[in-house]
């Protein structure tokens, strides 16, 4: 897919957290121990984020949207985790590979990014303020990737 933004494509940003990523299976995999020491505050957990698993459905529906949208992740990454930022990295490369190559944007203010859509479970860290059309992920309308990818392929 490479790095040169396609000018007839519409700009695509897909969340990782509860989007693409499983963020509770990433808590599942840790210790006892670990969970006891940063109960409350899971997303500090050191390489926390390196241990996710992707959402059902959520690889096949990134590549088959990359091929019709000029599509980045976007997503925040914990301030006290300095791990998180390269872990999200990691996981990227070891789940999407080529397709989201220097793709990845972290950010605290979704917003300020210029796109048609959003693909994001929240509307924190700007994704209400979106200017671009917000896709709730987990809501009535969109549950799945099937009901994001049947609307995105047909708009």
């Amino acid at each position: 897919m490479g790095n040169k933004r396609v000018i007839d494509k519409k700009i695509l940003y897909i969340d990782m957290d509860g989007v693409l990523v499983d963020y509770e299976s990433g808590v599942l995999a840790q210790s006892a121990n670990i969970l006891e020491e940063y109960r409350g505050k899971e997303d500090e957990i050191p390489h926390l984020f390196a241990d996710m698993l992707p959402k059902e459905h959520a690889i096949e529906s990134f590549i088959k949207l990359s091929k019709v949208y000029d599509t980045y992740i976007l997503s925040t990454a914990p301030w006290k985790n300095s791990s998180a930022w390269s872990d999200k990295a990691v996981w990227v490369k070891k789940y999407l590979g080529e397709y989201a190559h220097k793709r990845l944007i972290i950010t605290h203010r979704k917003d300020l990014n210029i796109g048609d859509f959003l693909i994001d479970d929240r509307t924190r860290n700007g994704a209400g303020e979106f200017h671009g059309e917000l896709i709730l992920f987990g809501s009535d309308r969109f549950p799945d990737w099937k009901a994001v990818c049947e609307y995105l392929l047909s708009v």
